[in-house]
């Protein structure tokens, strides 16, 4: 049982933790990072965690972790991926806080427990995790010690994934945008380079607009290469000065 003086100590660990991941998330330019930060924080956060993960849905389907404090958390993970089950996929699959006494965990997945066992791991705690539609997993926390995790931990990280929640669907938009954003810049410098090369085509060979543009799809298709790619390279040769 926690003493007040112990709980306010932990409320300033937290703080902390909290205050970190924000920092994190202010520096990120990819999602990996700030995911990686949010697995270092949640350390701090549950007392009894000692090893952290995260898994989220693929988009291929699937499972994959996609960041993880330990090779042993991604090992186990992937015996869960293996089986279809497991304390962080029940967690996706009914939306709660998954707390897993040791017990219970060998009668549910024996073979996820052995393997965790034997890498040294007995208590097992996961949360949902719900940024966007296409951004959906769980925060895996295990112990080494066999305690179960206690109904405060839960609280914890509970209270910790609505945080990262609302802080990390932030930066998934941001970073989306971003994406779409380059995406579009690559399209436009595409289509320019291709408008180029028909032009150039179009006065040195008297061909239509039409007729230009599907010789350098006819090209394309020969070479087994980007459309956008030949008509770099046609309008490269065509700009260098004779030797």
């Amino acid at each position: 049982m926690e003493t007040v003086e112990q709980s306010l100590r932990h409320l300033d660990e937290v703080t902390g933790a909290l205050e970190d991941l924000a920092a994190a998330l202010g520096d990120a330019d990819e999602m990996g990072p700030v995911l990686q930060a949010v697995c270092e924080q949640v350390i701090r956060v549950v007392p009894g965690a000692d090893v952290a993960s995260i898994t989220l849905r693929a988009s291929g389907g699937g499972y994959r972790t996609a960041a993880a404090t330990d090779h042993r958390a991604a090992e186990i993970d992937g015996k869960q991926y293996e089986q279809g089950d497991g304390p962080c996929l029940r967690a996706m699959e009914t939306g709660k806080v998954i707390r897993v006494e040791v017990e219970t965990a060998v009668e549910l997945w024996p073979d996820f427990t052995t393997v965790a066992h034997d890498l040294g791991i007995g208590s097992y705690l996961a949360s949902p995790l719900t940024v966007a539609s296409d951004f959906v997993g769980a925060i895996n926390l295990f112990g080494f010690g066999a305690h179960g995790f206690r109904e405060l931990d839960e609280k914890y990280l509970e209270m910790y994934t609505v945080m990262v929640e609302t802080t990390v669907r932030g930066t998934h938009r941001y970073l989306q945008a971003k994406e779409h954003i380059a995406q579009l810049r690559r399209a436009m410098e595409s289509r320019a380079v291709i408008e180029q090369a028909k032009g150039i085509l179009m006065a040195a060979r008297g061909l239509t607009a039409d007729q230009a543009f599907q010789e350098l799809v006819s090209q394309s298709q020969r070479e087994n290469v980007k459309l956008h790619t030949i008509a770099e390279k046609f309008v490269a040769e065509m700009s260098a000065e004779p030797a």
